[in-house]
C-alpha cells in the first residue's frame, strides 16, 4: 500500500479521519498476513516508510507507525503517506546460551 492520507478532509471531524486512517491501516496489515505464505517463509514482515509526504518519508518500524501517525497529526500536519509492503520474513535462530547469557548481563533489580 502506498498511499496519501488527507487528515483534515472539509466536513470531516479531525478525530474521526484519524481514527479512519488507523483501522485502514491495520484492516491492510491483517489481510496481508493472511494471505498464503510462500515456501521457507515463517511470516509476513512489512518494509514501513511514514512521513508527512512521499519525499520526506522515513523507513519506520511497523509496530511504531501508529506513534509516528499519533505525532504527526500532534504537529498539525495536513496530510501524511503511508508505505507499507509485505514481504516472507525468515525468524532467526537463537543460539542455546543466548537467553542466560542476556539474563547473566542484565543489572539486577534494586529491592
Amino acid at each position: 500500500m502506498r498511499k496519501i492520507f488527507e487528515l483534515r478532509p472539509e466536513g470531516k471531524h479531525p478525530d474521526r479521519v484519524l481514527e479512519a486512517v488507523k483501522h485502514e491501516i491495520r484492516k491492510y496489515m491483517k489481510r496481508e498476513r493472511r494471505r498464503d505464505l510462500p515456501e521457507g517463509a515463517h511470516f509476513w514482515d512489512f518494509d514501513c516508510r511514514f512521513g508527512a509526504d512521499k519525499d520526506s518519508a522515513q523507513a519506520v518500524h511497523p509496530a511504531e507507525l501508529i506513534g509516528a501517525l499519533d505525532a504527526l497529526v500532534k504537529e498539525g500536519a495536513a496530510q501524511c503517506y503511508v508505505e507499507l509492503l509485505a514481504k516472507p520474513g525468515v525468524r532467526q535462530v537463537r543460539e542455546p546460551g543466548a537467553e542466560a547469557a542476556a539474563a547473566d548481563d542484565a543489572e539486577p533489580d534494586e529491592a
